[in-house]
Parts: C-alpha cells; sequence; structure tokens
C-alpha cells in the first residue's frame, strides 16, 4: 500500500498554512508528522462514486493534517465535542482520534453513542469502534478518518466497513481508503458513524489495551481492588473514564504502558509476581471481547488484603507460559490512605490545585475555562487587570496556566472558590481530578 508523505517540511502544507486563518489560535494546534502514532494517509480504491474530496487541491491531499483539542460541553453524563475552523485541511482530534476532512469552514459538534446491537445483529455485522453522532450545518466535511484497531497484515481490515444510521435504519459503507490506522469514507450527510466488522470475520489478533483502575483501601479495611480491563485500542478513553466513573463511581485509573496485541475470543489468564495467599485474582480465565464499547467491564480483578506497594501483573493466553502483556505497576502512589501525614481531603485548597495543576492544563475546554474566568471576576478572585491579561492569551493551555497560578497564590479562600466555581461548570472534570 503506497503511503502519502507526511513532513512538517512538505512545501504544499506551508503553502497553504499560509492561507490558514482558524478560529483558534495556531498554537491550538500541533502538526503531527509521528507516523508511529498515526501513520501517513494512504490511497485505496473508491468503492463509491462521490469524488467531492478532488474538489481540493492536490497539495491539500499531500499534506499532514494538523492534530486538535476540541471545546468539551458536559452534560450530566454525557459529553460533547466541538471543533472549529474556517479553512480547508485535514485536522484530528486529539481525543477520540477522528480526522476531519474540511472542504471549507464548518462547526462539526460530535459525541459518542451506544451501538444498537441487534439492529446490527440483523445485517451480520458488530461494532468494530465506537459509534460517533456527527453534526456539521455547514456540510463542510468532505471525508471522515475514523480509528480502527485492526492489523492490516493479518487480513482483517478487509472485513471493515462503515455503519451510517438513517432515520430508523441503518446503511453500511464500503471504505474509500483504509490506512494502518483509520477507515476513510466519503461523506454527504451526517448522523451516527461508526466502523463494524463482519460477524463471521476471522478471529485475527488486533490492537488492544490493557486499562487499569485501583480502588485503594479506606481505613480501617486494608482490602483494595484492581480492575483490569482488556480493551480494542480504538476505544476513546475520555469515554472509559466517563463511563467508569457513572458505573462505578470513586476509582483511580492508573497509567501504564497499556498496548499489546490480543485475539478475539481467546482465553487469557492473568496472574502476579505474588505468591501470597492475600492476593486473588478473579476470574481465573476471561475472553478477549473486541467490540467492547458501550460499558467497559473489567475482565480480572485482583483483590489485596493487605497494602502493597506494587505487584507485577502478567497476561497470557489460556495454556501458554507466553506472556503478551507485563508491566510492574506502582500502586504506593495511587491515594491507599497512610496514617500519618495529611489526607487528600485535609489538604488547604490551594495545594490541592497545585496537586493537580498539570491536569487542569490539559484537562479544561475552553467554554469552562471562559465560564470559570466569569465567575472569578464576578466575585473578585480575579481582578479586571487579571482577568485582561488572561484573555490577552490566544493558546488555552497559557490560560489555563494563568489562571490556576494566579489563583493558588492568592491563598486557601481564593482557591477554594475556584474549586466550587469549577466544579459547577464541569463536574465529570472535578471528579477525574478528585476535587469534588
Amino acid at each position: 500500500m503506497e503511503q502519502l508523505a507526511i513532513s512538517e517540511q512538505n512545501s504544499a502544507e506551508s503553502s497553504l498554512r499560509g492561507h490558514s486563518h482558524l478560529q483558534h489560535p495556531p498554537e491550538y494546534f500541533r502538526s503531527r508528522s509521528d507516523s508511529s502514532c498515526w501513520p501517513s494517509l494512504s490511497p485505496g480504491h473508491s468503492a463509491e462514486n462521490r469524488t467531492g474530496a478532488k474538489s481540493l487541491p492536490d497539495m491539500l491531499l499531500k499534506s499532514s493534517f494538523e492534530e486538535f483539542t476540541p471545546d468539551v460541553t458536559a452534560d450530566g453524563h454525557d459529553e460533547t465535542y466541538r471543533f472549529q475552523c474556517s479553512c480547508p485541511g485535514l485536522y484530528q482530534c486529539s481525543v477520540t482520534g477522528l480526522v476531519f476532512h474540511m472542504e471549507g469552514e464548518g462547526d462539526v459538534v460530535y459525541r459518542i453513542i451506544p451501538w444498537n446491537r441487534r439492529r446490527l445483529a440483523q445485517h451480520h455485522k458488530q461494532p468494530a469502534g465506537p459509534l460517533f453522532d456527527i453534526k456539521c450545518v455547514q456540510q463542510s466535511v468532505s471525508q471522515l478518518h475514523l480509528p480502527h484497531c485492526e492489523i492490516s497484515s493479518t487480513g482483517g481490515c478487509d472485513f471493515l466497513s462503515v455503519a451510517h444510521e438513517i432515520d430508523d435504519g441503518v446503511e453500511f459503507i464500503a471504505p474509500h481508503k483504509i490506512t494502518e490506522t483509520h477507515v476513510i469514507i466519503n461523506i454527504t450527510g451526517f448522523s451516527g458513524f461508526g466502523n463494524v466488522k463482519d460477524d463471521d470475520s476471522p478471529p485475527d489478533p488486533v490492537r488492544a489495551l490493557v486499562l487499569l483502575f485501583y480502588r485503594p483501601p479506606v481505613d480501617p479495611e486494608l482490602t483494595s481492588l484492581l480492575n483490569v480491563l482488556l480493551l480494542p485500542r480504538n476505544v476513546v478513553l475520555r469515554d472509559v473514564l466517563r463511563t467508569r466513573r457513572k458505573l462505578v463511581g470513586d476509582e483511580t485509573y492508573i497509567e501504564t504502558s497499556p498496548h499489546c496485541k490480543l485475539q478475539p475470543k481467546q482465553e487469557y489468564t492473568l496472574s502476579t509476581s505474588l505468591e501470597d495467599e492475600s492476593v486473588l485474582v478473579q476470574p481465573t480465565e476471561a475472553e478477549f471481547d473486541c467490540d467492547n464499547y458501550d460499558n467497559y467491564f473489567p475482565s480480572f480483578q485482583v483483590y489485596f488484603e493487605k497494602i502493597m506497594k506494587h505487584v507485577k501483573l502478567l497476561l497470557r493466553e489460556a495454556n501458554s507460559s507466553c506472556s503478551v502483556w507485563e508491566r510492574r505497576v506502582c500502586l504506593s502512589s495511587t491515594g491507599v490512605t497512610r496514617s500519618c501525614g495529611p489526607s487528600a481531603l485535609n489538604l488547604p485548597s490551594d495545594k490541592k490545585l497545585f496537586d493537580v495543576r498539570s491536569s487542569f492544563i490539559e484537562g479544561i475546554s475552553g467554554p469552562v475555562l471562559k465560564s470559570l474566568l466569569d465567575k472569578l471576576l464576578e466575585k473578585k478572585v480575579l481582578s479586571d487587570s487579571e482577568r485582561e491579561s488572561a484573555d490577552d492569551m490566544l493558546n488555552r493551555r497559557d490560560k489555563a496556566r494563568f489562571v490556576i497560578d494566579t489563583v493558588r497564590q492568592k491563598g486557601d479562600a481564593a482557591s477554594s472558590e475556584m474549586i466550587k466555581f469549577l466544579c459547577e461548570a464541569d463536574p465529570f472534570l472535578c471528579e477525574h481530578l478528585d476535587l469534588s
């Protein structure tokens, strides 16, 4: 499969950027040339008669895409993403992995919605990715690139198509192109789009994730729980965190290298390096569910009856001694209650803000940040000049960094007010930051 070169030095891209007038500042985007994450687009054979993509200059198709961070609006337990731009190009969402091929200016609003599995089963299909509800009033999206988790060398991509919800039914769109990471389709309308796979497709290995969620002990109980999820790689991590919070409440996501290759319908076992009766893994075997895009239930649970600082986990195919994923996991820094020192609940508010500073800067959306600034000014936590200084900053991260540093330096009372306002504006972010 011939690949199109992606390079920041591409002269065509430089020419294109010379005409760029994004509504977001240039710093809002990062040019992506890291092929290890998202390889370059590769040409294929069109399965449709639509040729709208060819209306853009050839240089546009050969230039690299831009990565953007969408504005996120939380409505209860639902989240909506929004992307605004005012020039043609290829733009990739840093949260979902979606790539939009824009023919011109547009306001794209999208969210993740549940699959109707019964409807898919009637057509002998199963989910092969999240289902995205996508809308664009300007109808300026000519192509949509949906992330997949298949390994092209095994032939798994041959069984992929895209489900498109229409009225009370569904149609299946043959891919225009399939790259190492994305299924590309030409589109003329909007609503629900998601990758699907034939029910009778062979169970070839796919790129997968092992995600860990820890529930630390609470005094006087010493029992703690580690939930281990085996998921396809093209799940949206933010959606997994949000859904887990809704399903089970408080738990800590443990960041580790999650990537591996797993085979659908294959039985796996999870073991630890500890030969200790105080550690129990349940169940003894679990099948990898390749179409788990909704509820995100754990495949394994590890119970610890005493406090552990770390544990080594090994995932193997059943009846095999070779591990497909192996990591040393640190548990001591994930919120275990100790008998000495201040607990997170008792920390002063300015210290809480300092502890979550990096996550706040990365996680807060543009609309929430604006709302937070309005409230801080209204309650005189920020002065007029400080608000003006924040407004002068075009980069969202710089603005968020200025706000949290300015407020926490004013002490506990000001920081407490900011935490209260933030919890009102974005409850999910506050739960993720353990501020609520």
